[in-house]
């Protein structure tokens, strides 16, 4: 086991200095790695397989952990409108695309919901990363653009719930289906609930006792139990992972928890990108090349024509729009955790797998590249629309302008109704006492004598 990780870090460690030095990012580092060690390459692998992959597993928990932990209910509510609209058009129109995709190539139905689903999410850590390389991390589609990730964030983990259902049955149920959303509904509401009364008061009255190393103990024993928690209602650990990291955002600890958390979760996520690439044979790269190409160009055209239609619907001015939708240009973790969903349900297609994360690559690569071309291509139709489309265009800068001075004003009202809810959760008389009398009964045990 101890010569495993050695192999797989001093490998992507060396890879991922390959892939700074070349400015690309170093996820494809990563997966590089997988293919080095992997058994296709050199005809045998150079590592234990099922180790990397029970790394990898907790790797994807620790990612959606941290992706929980991203998830602020009050910047979603400030930019809700654009976070809503823009990520439902692009994972419904992307959907659409990928599942088109699916029947065009003689998919069965769950193999192209599938597809559908790797397709229809862009992956928040390639665009962030993008973004801030490109020098954009100031610009004002920012806020639009993390919101809409969040969202589909949220939704990737209730689409991967919904796809295994879909998936133990092989068929479409609309009322099993109705049933099993409002189910997960009230199991997550049920969870919240319970989770912002208890755990964030409990936090903010141990905050004197909880150093660093305790604190990371306690929260990924929280993750681990909501994990467990889960899984024994019938979803699946991903999403457990999700919200235990959504409850402690709510906390006063959590950009500290998350501070802590960012080193171990980048160690077992390069594990998990690297056990991705073990699963890619190279010579079935070669031989489904025009698939590769064809799923990349569906990935850019899609995600550039719902990105910017959603956000310009959401009521981004049509620059915002543009810069978000072009960044938008790729896709990655969600899309190889679906993936593997599917496989460890032994109900994907062993020829998707590859091409996927080909698709990945390629479309990760052109990132930078296409996100270049977003404020000419803002400039070219600027110039080349109607009169009518063009006064539309500056009336909407005009409007998002006004709305931004405002929102600079100072204001008595400045707290967001959410923030209010949460306070007044917090300090209700039951949760109070609850936690007191927590508080004292640990107390009194460690001050029994022995």
């Amino acid at each position: 086991m101890v010569s495993d990780l050695y192999i797989l870090m001093i490998t992507a460690a060396v890879v991922s200095i390959v892939f700074k030095l070349l400015k690309q990012p170093v996820v494809l580092g990563y997966i590089v790695a997988g293919v080095l060690v992997g058994p296709h390459l050199f005809g045998q692998t150079l590592v234990n397989g099922d180790n990397v992959k029970a790394w990898g597993d907790i790797g994807v928990l620790f990612v959606l952990f941290c992706i929980g932990l991203e998830f602020r209910l009050k910047n979603l509510i400030s930019s809700g409108k654009v976070a809503a609209i823009g990520a439902l058009t692009i994972i419904v129109g992307m959907m659409l695309f990928g599942y088109l995709v699916g029947v065009d190539a003689q998919f069965d139905m769950v193999n192209s919901l599938f597809l559908a689903g790797m397709l229809c999410m862009s992956s928040t850590t390639i665009v962030m990363k993008a973004i801030d390389e490109a020098g954009l991390s100031k610009e004002r589609f920012v806020k639009g653009a993390t919101s809409i990730l969040i969202v589909e964030d949220v939704v990737a983990v209730v689409l991967m719930v919904l796809l295994s259902s879909i998936a133990i049955r092989h068929q479409f149920e609309g009322a099993e289906l109705a049933s099993k959303v409002v189910d997960l509904a009230i199991t997550l509401a049920a969870w919240f609930i319970c989770g912002i009364l208890i755990i964030p008061t409990l936090i903010r009255k141990l905050k004197a006792h909880l150093n660093d190393e305790t604190l990371i103990i306690l929260a990924l024993g929280l993750c681990l139990g909501m994990v467990l928690t889960a899984e024994e209602a019938g979803f699946s650990s991903a999403l457990g992972a999700f919200v235990m990291g959504s409850i402690l955002a709510e906390t006063v600890e959590s950009h500290r928890i998350e501070k802590l958390m960012t080193p171990l979760k980048n160690v077992f996520a390069a594990i998990f990108f690297i056990s991705v690439g073990m699963l890619i044979n190279p010579s079935s790269l070669s031989e489904y090349w025009m698939s590769i190409i064809w799923v990349s160009l569906v990935i850019v055209v899609g995600m550039i024509l719902f990105g910017t239609l959603g956000c310009w619907w959401g009521g981004q001015t049509m620059r915002d729009s543009m810069l978000t939708s072009f960044s938008f240009v790729q896709i990655g973790e969600f899309s190889f955790i679906i993936a593997s969903l599917g496989t460890s349900l032994g109900v994907l297609n062993p020829i998707i797998y590859p091409i996927i994360v080909a698709s990945s690559v390629v479309t990760t690569f052109l990132t930078p590249y296409i996100m270049k071309a977003a404020v000419p291509c803002y400039t070219f139709l600027y110039n080349h629309v109607s009169d009518s489309f063009r006064a539309k265009i500056d009336k909407r800068e005009l409007q998002v302008a006004e709305a931004e001075a405002k929102a600079a004003t100072p204001s008595d009202n400045s707290n967001a109704f959410a923030d209010k809810v949460r306070h007044a959760v917090r300090h209700t008389f039951i949760t109070k006492h609850l936690v007191e009398l927590f508080i004292k009964n640990m107390s009194a045990h460690e001050n029994k004598p022995s």
